[in-house]
């Protein structure tokens, strides 16, 4: 399963990494619960909420392994 995650991550990678941001792959449960952790300008930015929701978690919920996206900032599940 990390793996899989990794290489989704990875096609997010160079847009985030664009904007002088990452996004890091920080834990995966037996549950199906990724832990991920936003560096750079991604890290406390407005607009990582929406990043999170609508392009790393729905990415990742594509993956039928994964159940809940968490972020390690604010442990909130997108």
């Amino acid at each position: 399963m990390r793996n899989k995650i990794e290489a989704a991550l990875a096609r997010l990678r160079a847009t985030l990494q664009m904007d002088g941001g990452d996004v890091k792959l920080l834990d995966i449960s037996p549950d199906g619960v990724v832990r991920i952790g936003l560096t750079g300008s991604c890290a406390g930015c407005p607009m990582s909420r929406m990043l999170l929701k609508l392009g790393i978690a729905a990415c990742l919920k594509n993956l039928p392994e994964v159940t809940k996206v968490v972020t390690v900032d604010e442990r909130v599940p997108v």
